[in-house]
């Protein structure tokens, strides 16, 4: 499986431009398309469900042409979109049942389905909740149940984790590295830099509708090597690192705080170089690198 994207742009009435000539080569696996809000994220994952036609651009999915093939794109897409919502009265299998039989499966394969489905993702002992009634981890559990009802090829998910607590983080995590193994696409979209680390070998950074990197996370994070920084600051000296850079964390320490930050070189004396994280890498290059990007 592959996806080829060159050249993308997507404007809106009014001439307001999601995204700009963006390019990209996806492989199977996960593959994390990182950026802040309002960086085009979610235009390009709508985009590649069918969603929405681009101004311009080509889209290429394993041979299938995005403008003349949308009916066999749909049909090996799964899509989980930021904004899942169920419907009031079905019980959770219920749901499930009604996604499986969208998806054109019937009878005693669409029931094996959904049981199979409902173990997959930890949800068989409330299937017989009311679907409205999960917490929030576990509706986006079901959200990711439904995607995979018709067995996509490809699967992509828009901001999955936002608002969860980290245990139930780590399961939704845990659950799409699982599924991404094989001959399976699985694009996670996020602003959530610990949502990539954690899972994607290979990942975008999408900025402003222009991607500002394409790599490995690894190659991302040597970006910032020799600008992440620790200092030992007490109160007056931390509220001016914070007018001067960007600080990534401050813990209090027997002398005052730690103060973890990027710079483009050493904030003070007493500073010491670290090793840098993908959430180091990323304040980095939103600060310093974004702009020429």
């Amino acid at each position: 499986m592959n996806i080829t994207i060159q050249d993308l742009h997507k404007i809106y009435p009014g001439g307001k431009a999601a995204l700009s000539g963006v390019d990209l080569e996806i492989e199977n696996g996960l593959f994390g398309l990182l950026g802040p809000n309002g960086a085009g994220k979610t235009t390009l994952m709508r985009i590649l469900v069918t969603l929405m036609e681009p101004s311009r651009g080509a889209v290429n999915i394993d041979g299938l042409d995005l403008n003349r093939d949308r009916g066999r794109i749909r049909a090996i897409t799964g899509y989980l979109p930021q904004g899942f919502s169920t419907f009031p009265k079905l019980k959770t299998w219920e749901f499930l049942d009604y996604s499986a039989n969208l998806a054109g499966l019937k009878g005693r394969q669409r029931s094996e389905l959904v049981d199979k489905l409902l173990e997959q993702v930890g949800l068989f002992e409330v299937r017989d909740r009311l679907a409205n009634k999960l917490s929030g981890g576990m509706k986006r559990r079901l959200g990711i149940a439904q995607a995979l009802a018709g067995d996509p090829r490809i699967l992509i998910v828009d901001e999955p984790t936002t608002g969860l607590d980290p245990e139930e983080r780590i399961r939704f995590r845990n659950i799409l590295s699982d599924m991404a193994r094989g001959e399976r696409i699985i694009i996670l979209s996020t602003h959530i830099v610990g949502d990539i680390s954690s899972t994607c070998k290979d990942m975008a950074l999408l900025v402003s509708g222009r991607v500002g990197f394409k790599g490995a996370p690894a190659a991302f994070i040597e970006k910032a090597r020799g600008f992440t920084f620790q200092i030992t600051a007490n109160d007056q000296e931390l509220v001016k690192l914070k007018e001067q850079y960007p600080v990534i964390a401050t813990l209090p320490g027997e002398k005052g705080w730690e103060v973890e930050l990027v710079a483009e070189k050493a904030p003070g004396p007493g500073a010491r170089e670290i090793a840098p994280s993908l959430e180091h890498a990323y304040v980095y290059f939103m600060e310093f690198l974004a702009n020429a990007a």
